[in-house]
């Protein structure tokens, strides 16, 4: 299984945000420029966390990006299968398969995405963001603001 472009990105952003000790807050602008994504894709990810309730974002002058929950509460099955925003790998009913009623391909795989979101929730996002990663966000962070 592959993550779609928006999952991936949709992490990076939770594990940028992951980081709580900052001296201003993070913006759509500098997740834009660190990540080189361009901004209108970064909105679209962002309005869909603070949807989910995952971060808040605050507008204005002081305004700025943070998470809404705390990193461990936040694992990773559940938030790739909500992003996936999908509850199969494969649709044998449209267009309709001629081998349906007498193939376990979708059993299977249905069975195989079920562990896997299960293995994945075995890890949180403060799980992902260890002290390397850490520091290489406060560094991100701080040369962002400094320009």
């Amino acid at each position: 299984m592959q993550i779609n472009k928006f999952t991936d990105l949709s992490l990076r952003v939770l594990m940028y945000l992951t980081q709580e000790v900052r001296d201003t807050p993070v913006t759509i602008s500098e997740i834009s420029q660190q990540f080189n994504v361009p901004r209108n894709h970064l909105i679209k990810i962002v309005t869909r966390l603070n949807k989910l309730n995952w971060i808040s974002a605050t507008r204005g002058r002081n305004g700025g990006l943070k998470l809404a929950v705390h990193s461990n509460n936040l694992k990773l099955g559940d938030v790739i299968k909500e992003l996936e925003n999908t509850s199969a790998l494969i649709n044998c009913d449209d267009p309709p398969c001629v081998l349906n009623g007498g193939c376990q391909l979708k059993t299977i795989l249905d069975t195989g995405l079920k562990y896997f979101y299960q293995e994945m929730n075995k890890y949180s996002l403060q799980d992902i963001v260890d002290h390397r990663t850490q520091q290489v966000v406060i560094k991100m962070h701080r040369q962002y603001v400094a320009a």
